[in-house]
């Protein structure tokens, strides 16, 4: 843990003038009750930035959200957990900016400084009949102190939920920055299906807060796999409010570097805790790529190894199996030398220079045995690095994701198909 900032409690509650609230609308199945829509709301002005899935098929909520965040001053989150509101057309649309019309007449906002994410089934209409009426619900429920339940609103496939929050001094205020994330299958880099809230009661700008998320998702978000799947309803988006009463944080500043330096932090334990709680995966891997022709080509090896589905069978089996994790290498299409390549896993070597190296294969099992270790691949080239989190794929994850069946029989019970 860094000296610069420390842990508290509270999630995207914990920074100053943020309230939440999560309630049951029966989204996915109206006979659960649990708990799937969540309200996040600044009680003052806020500066917000996102990023999103750069997958070319994108759902309702990330179109109206990417274009509410460029249009106007973002205070609010609304999302819903079971329908993920994508491949829905025009009625998906209409939906997305509704929930966000009537969320912003309830919290005396405009439409346009509501941001709308959804997670669940691709393909389905949203069932607005029990939506709509919990609306009034959370917003007349909002209060502090809720940030776990909003988190635990957001699961789909998670077994868990996933939030944290630190706090930080800036320029003499105590800062905090809170988070809420979720996300276990359908993980892949570039917006690796994952959503997360960050709050700030920092005062930033704009421009600066737009640079602070896009490096922090640079090493945190897009550094993680499951399953080499990009979703269509990725989405990050930082609510900075500045009630902390610090002084604005610039870029370049001493205070921009330990605000970044703890938001990379907060990211990253969000990023990292997804790929633990990946569908069914017994295993976290951290790939690190060093001595690359170049970082591109760092990241090229490292994506290869991490989405490779028999590297990852592999890792599940307890097999240090370094053969299929070269020949990922070779075919990433990074510049490399046969004979230069150094494997080694779990700080042990397995590969020098391309070929086997003299190590015992029961201390290479023992390493892969555990529920997480390293491997680490030189190129020995120049000095290109990069670093990936994956996991394994177990029959379990197969089994898991067969069928969506159930859904669909429930839409066909609200009407909303006729399959």
């Amino acid at each position: 843990m860094s000296s610069v900032y420390r842990k508290v409690k509270g999630g995207v509650t914990a920074p100053q003038k943020f309230l939440s609230h999560a309630v049951s609308a029966g989204v996915k199945n109206p006979d659960v009750d649990r708990l799937d829509m969540a309200l996040i709301v600044s009680e003052v002005s806020c500066v917000a930035a996102g990023t999103f899935t750069i997958n070319r098929v994108k759902a309702a909520p990330v179109k109206v959200s990417q274009t509410h965040l460029r249009d106007g001053d973002v205070c609010a989150i609304l999302v819903n957990s079971g329908n993920a509101n994508a491949c829905t057309g025009v009625k998906g649309l209409e939906d997305a900016r509704k929930c966000a019309r009537v969320v912003g007449k309830l919290i005396g906002k405009k439409q346009s400084q509501v941001a709308v994410c959804s997670t669940g089934v691709i393909g389905l209409p949203m069932p607005m009949v029990r939506i709509e009426p919990m609306l009034s619900a959370l917003t007349e429920g909002l209060a502090t102190g809720e940030g776990t339940a909003v988190a635990k609103a957001m699961m789909t496939s998670d077994t868990c939920h996933k939030e944290i929050s630190v706090s930080l001094k800036v320029g003499g205020e105590t800062v905090k920055i809170g988070a809420c994330a979720k996300g276990a299958g359908m993980i892949n880099p570039h917006m690796a299906t994952m959503l997360c809230f960050v709050t700030t009661d920092a005062k930033i700008s704009k421009v600066a807060l737009n640079s602070f998320v896009s490096d922090a998702v640079e090493v945190s978000f897009n550094r993680i796999t499951i399953d080499g799947d990009m979703s269509t309803n990725d989405s990050v988006i930082l609510l900075a409010n500045g009630a902390s009463g610090c002084k604005s944080i610039r870029r370049g500043t001493q205070d921009a570097k330990k605000f970044q330096e703890a938001l990379n932090y907060v990211m990253q334990e969000m990023a990292k805790s997804l790929v633990r709680d990946g569908e069914r995966v017994t295993k976290f891997v951290t790939v690190n790529v060093k001595g690359a022709k170049s970082y591109n080509d760092a990241k090229k090896v490292a994506e290869a190894v991490a989405n490779s589905s028999l590297v990852k069978c592999s890792w599940n089996g307890n097999d240090p199996n370094w053969g299929r994790i070269i020949h990922a290498v070779g075919y990433s299409k990074a510049m490399v030398k046969e004979e230069l390549i150094d494997i080694h896993i779990g700080g042990l070597a397995a590969c020098l220079g391309g070929l086997e190296a003299n190590v015992s294969m029961d201390l290479l099992r023992k390493k892969v045995a555990g529920d997480a270790f390293t491997i680490d691949i030189n190129l020995n080239l120049c000095e290109g690095e990069y670093t990936i989190y994956s996991s394994d794929l177990s029959p379990e994850y197969v089994d898991f994701n067969r069928s969506e069946y159930a859904y669909w029989k429930q839409a066909r019970r609200d009407g909303l198909t006729k399959q």
